[in-house]
């Protein structure tokens, strides 16, 4: 079975990076949304609802991406780095349980939305929007550098 698991590796990967590109663009997008729905769509409007469409569409395209990437993810691991035994890669998986979590807080955020009982303005939102930013950068620079 580990011999078929590398075989497609190359395949895995390509698929895992897609998946992480696709969840990102939600991650990083979503409380956007966020934004300008706390400071220019008061509970009640038309604008309000269209909001509450938008961020419960992104949230379900970007779970699908958190799930591929995930599965793919899992899929190399087991393939190539079994047994775990590299610091930058128990450091990275750290950090993808704490996007796994921050997207997880995005949906009781869309829920508030959805039932008009958010508690956050805009600027909590504009600050919510750069952690998982901060975390791209650095799951990016410990898969490429690879630091002991």
């Amino acid at each position: 079975m580990n011999q078929f698991l590398l075989t497609v590796y190359p395949w895995a990967k390509a698929l895992h990076v897609i998946a992480v590109i696709s969840w990102m663009a939600g991650l990083l997008y979503l409380p956007r949304l966020f934004v300008y729905h706390a400071e220019r769509a008061p509970a009640g409007t038309e604008t309000s609802e269209i909001f509450k469409v938008m961020e419960r569409k992104l949230y379900a395209i970007m779970t699908i991406g958190a799930v591929v990437t995930v599965i793919f993810g899992l899929w190399l691991l087991f393939a190539y780095w079994w047994p775990v035994t590299a610091g930058w890669l128990h450091a990275k998986l750290v950090l993808v349980v704490a996007l796994i979590a921050y997207h997880l807080y995005c949906a009781k955020l869309v829920k508030q939305f959805k039932l008009q009982q958010n508690v956050h303005c805009g600027v909590f939102y504009r600050w919510f929007n750069e952690f998982p930013a901060l975390i791209l950068i650095a799951v990016v620079l410990l898969a490429v550098l690879r630091p002991a």
